[in-house]
């Protein structure tokens, strides 16, 4: 199997499962627990804590370990309009970011908040013009007066790095506070010092166990705990930690870091070859990602083939053991096409033919060759059938 659908979740790396198994059976005390094995399990947890705070130019205290990017997502939002709500009532974010903060924020808009939303070009790069514009209302009246913005750091379906420093700086000029949702750039881009109050990640991003993230949140910006009880994470969310995911979390960080400082060692060689090739081999199609690696990861390609459906194309390379998708997949079960590439001014038959490639350390050239051969195969049957034009 050739597996290029590393956006969606990576393989867990084997030193990430060894470790983990280990700890399952030999180390599984209670973090809480005052005997041996409750520090032994707490002492895993805090190596953690500081792996992670190194990598983000943090303090260990300002990193919160929970369950996934989505919790991290909604912690936030809903955290600052709750702490918020008497300063201001505006939230801004973008048109392309992922369900977990769009969504929360439909819901905070049944609540009485303002969300204004951000547009992208066609190759998702913000617009900061109308960010300016959205900040310059504070303090006109609460319903103008920005509270939080809330910026991806790269976007799921297309690559796209987006400019959260310039972005984190515009939002403290305006009094505003600026999360930025790290999942798809955590590992790819540097996050030390980009100014935001608030950064969120996930594990199975990066080649680490799914069901664990962690939050950023910058020492003395307060915000409410999300889930209450015993008190774990400094009172920040409570309930037993899953020591085992979270030391897994900090040995995939770890690898994560050696694959950085590694030459050769990522997904860029692979991403290259396959974009020349599908340059090179097959007519009419549209780059949705930024073709310059200043602009975009070399995790992510987003291609429509032009005249083709693009789930068909995926099921037709999924029969020769090669997998890849169609967009979001936290989407893919609802109806309708992909709102990032509506935002890009896409219409619907370049978004119905749009797929997306995304990479890891484990893909080579030598499957690249494979993925070209029957990817060409693939649009010319279904174009030779009589549906392009």
């Amino acid at each position: 199997m050739i597996y290029l659908d590393n956006s969606a979740t990576t393989r867990q790396a084997d030193e990430v499962t060894d470790l983990m198994a280990q700890l399952a059976r030999e180390e599984f005390g209670n973090p809480s627990s005052l005997h041996p094995m409750g520090l032994q399990a707490q002492n895993r947890v805090t190596d953690a804590r500081r792996i992670l705070a190194k990598v983000l130019g943090a303090t260990p205290e300002e990193i919160v370990f929970n369950s996934c990017g989505t919790e991290g997502d909604n912690t936030v939002l809903f955290g600052v309009a709750e702490t918020r709500k008497h300063q201001g009532r505006k939230i801004i974010t973008t048109a392309v970011e992922h369900p977990a903060v769009l969504e929360a924020c439909k819901v905070l808009e049944t609540r009485g908040y303002k969300v204004s939303y951000i547009g992208v070009d066609d190759k998702c790069r913000l617009n900061k013009a109308q960010l300016e514009e959205e900040l310059s209302t504070a303090g006109r009246s609460p319903e103008d007066t920005p509270i939080l913005v809330s910026v991806m750091a790269v976007n799921n379906e297309t690559g796209t790095i987006m400019p959260v420093a310039d972005a984190a700086r515009l939002a403290h000029s305006a009094g505003a506070l600026f999360h930025t949702d790290a999942v798809q750039a955590f590992g790819k881009i540097g996050l030390a010092g980009i100014g935001a109050d608030f950064i969120t990640m996930s594990g199975h991003k990066i080649h680490g166990p799914k069901g664990i993230g962690a939050m950023y949140i910058k020492k003395g910006v307060n915000l409410p705990a999300y889930l209450v009880g015993g008190g774990q994470e400094r009172g920040m969310r409570s309930g037993t930690e899953n020591v085992p995911a979270i030391a897994g979390l900090g040995k995939a960080v770890e690898l994560m870091e050696q694959e950085r400082a590694c030459m050769g060692c990522g997904p860029e060689a692979p991403r290259k070859y396959l974009l020349e090739g599908i340059k090179d081999g097959i007519p009419d199609i549209i780059i949705n990602s930024p073709e310059s690696p200043e602009e975009c990861v070399p995790s992510v390609l987003n291609v429509s083939f032009l005249g083709t459906r693009g789930e068909v194309i995926l099921h037709t390379l999924e029969a020769d053991g090669i997998c890849v998708s169609t967009g979001s997949a936290c989407s893919s079960n609802k109806k309708g096409q992909s709102h990032v590439l509506a935002a890009m001014g896409l219409s619907p038959k370049e978004i119905e033919g749009a797929i997306r490639f995304s990479f890891s350390r484990y893909n080579t050239i030598e499957e690249m060759d494979i993925v070209l051969d029957r990817l060409t195969k693939a649009v010319t049957r279904f174009r030779r059938l009589g549906s392009f034009r």
